[in-house]
């Protein structure tokens, strides 16, 4: 199956356009015809139980996984045909659901990885960077990144995605198999990000914590998008309550 050539292009004032989006996995659909939009300096959240097609959304955009049809649009140009490594170029990091650092290697060698795409030059002032805006990485930065907590390797991952300067930050699951007050520090670090003006999509099944910083949510079921708002809108709706806070 080849991509939808004629699709038109989303709003220009879009960073990523998501139109018409399906991906499989063999012969089960996973997305159908998704539909999204995230603009520049917005918080945009994608909620939705286990098997809604959330993280499969997040690794359509990223390139990891293939897209059967539709058109991803990202800072105005059509990415849908390149892969993965061209788009880290063009300005998309994605921090893996589980966080998946590289455990042997000492906590400063994972956020070097991170830099790959960018000059030596670049490198230095983007770690003070990182070690300023997470201070116990700097603490820790020759340990093995496999000795830190399971908080203290999502700013890891989460360090090392910023190590590319991204445009678009994409996070997936980052509460997974977290402590209730971890939690609450991760979402804190999230909202600081985009006070700082960087471009974030989120999945994340912890719906009340991620529409409440929300700029903007989408509620995904079984690959489709089944509502869409301004996420503190969607917190007050009695169907999203119901289905996902337990109200």
């Amino acid at each position: 199956m080849t991509a939808i050539a004629s699709i038109p292009r989303h709003k220009p004032d879009a960073l990523l356009s998501v139109h018409g989006l399906t991906s499989h996995y063999g012969r089960i659909q996973a997305l159908h015809g998704v539909d999204i939009t995230v603009r520049p300096g917005q918080l945009v959240a994608l909620v939705g139980a286990n098997g809604a097609g959330k993280t499969t959304l997040l690794r359509a955009i990223s390139g990891v996984q293939p897209a059967s049809g539709g058109r991803i649009d990202f800072d105005q140009q059509d990415i849908g045909r390149l892969p993965a490594s061209r788009r880290v170029r063009s300005g998309i990091s994605q921090v893996p659901e589980g966080r998946q650092v590289f455990a042997p290697m000492s906590v400063e060698d994972n956020l070097r990885l991170g830099a790959f795409t960018r000059s030596r030059g670049e490198t230095a002032p983007s770690l003070a960077t990182m070690y300023e805006l997470f201070p116990i990485l700097f603490d820790k930065r020759h340990l093995p990144a496999g000795t830190l907590s399971g908080g203290q390797q999502q700013m890891l991952a989460m360090a090392r995605a910023l190590m590319a300067k991204p445009k678009l930050l994409l996070l997936d699951e980052p509460s997974m198999g977290l402590a209730p007050l971890i939690v609450q520090e991760i979402f804190q670090l999230i909202r600081k990000l985009r006070d700082q003006g960087i471009t974030i999509l989120v999945v994340e099944q912890n719906a009340r914590a991620a529409l409440s910083i929300a700029d903007q949510g989408y509620v995904m079921e079984l690959g489709r998008v089944v509502m869409s708002g301004p996420g503190p809108e969607l917190l007050k709706d009695e169907k999203i309550g119901q289905a996902y806070l337990g109200m």
